[in-house]
């Protein structure tokens, strides 16, 4: 652990700021550590990582126990995401995911988080199904695409619309207030059915539209949001599925 114990201490000489760091935020640290090692597939050593061979550098041994417990803390934080993963054949091996070899960079890991304080149940089981990978990499542009993607889909097919009918005008088709098979005539008043289809149709052409022709820059924080909008409008095209 020489490596790591060295990288930490010129990164952070003083340990009151080591032990003020969150686990996770630690761990994002002790993460980037390990991928700027020069051996991508290095194995780590749970057992001396949070050892007085890691903290060697610190002249100050009063603060050792601490600083080790804390160590530990974000070494279980990430066995926990996945992050690092134990090596066939060992007890105290770990090597980095591949998940965990994206996060390189501190924008990435903070990225990570946040999307992992999304929890996956809370989405329609067809985004969570077809865009969560998206979103663990960091593929923000593709997992808003494929989540609306899903919408129109599943609208054509609650609707009995044919594989022609596309986008912006098979959503206004499909909630037509008067005469569209996904209007609910028994439950909403007449501007609830006038809305409606402008949310289909105005989601689709701010969000699907626009990621389905050309390449389209989000971060982490509005991918979850237009996540959920997908997931919620996929939630009521299937209040209106006689099948269900």
């Amino acid at each position: 652990m020489g490596y790591l114990g060295n990288k930490l201490h010129a990164l952070l000489p003083n340990p009151e700021d080591v032990l003020a760091l969150e686990p996770e935020q630690l761990a994002g640290i002790i993460l980037r550590l390990m991928n700027d090692y020069r051996d991508k597939n290095a194995i780590w050593d749970r057992l001396t990582f949070g050892s007085d061979h890691m903290l060697a550098n610190y002249l100050q041994r009063e603060y050792w126990p601490r600083m080790s417990h804390k160590l530990m803390e974000s070494w279980a934080w990430l066995e926990q995401e996945l992050l690092l993963i134990l090596a066939p054949g060992s007890q105290t091996g770990f090597f980095v995911s591949q998940r965990g070899k994206l996060l390189m960079t501190e924008q990435d890991f903070d990225a990570y988080k946040k999307v992992r304080l999304l929890p996956r149940e809370l989405l329609h089981p067809l985004v969570a199904q077809k865009v969560w990978p998206d979103l663990m990499s960091g593929e923000y542009d593709s997992a808003v695409l494929k989540a609306f993607k899903q919408v129109e889909v599943r609208v054509r097919e609650v609707g009995g619309y044919s594989a022609q009918e596309l986008g912006v005008d098979l959503m206004r088709k499909a909630f037509h207030m008067q005469s569209g098979p996904l209007t609910d005539l028994n439950n909403q008043v007449l501007a609830e059915r006038e809305a409606l289809p402008h949310l289909f149709a105005g989601a689709i052409a701010l969000y699907k539209n626009p990621h389905s022709h050309r390449n389209v820059q989000i971060d982490s924080t509005e991918a979850i949001e237009l996540v959920m909008l997908a997931s919620h409008l996929l939630r009521i095209v299937d209040a209106r599925d006689p099948s269900s």
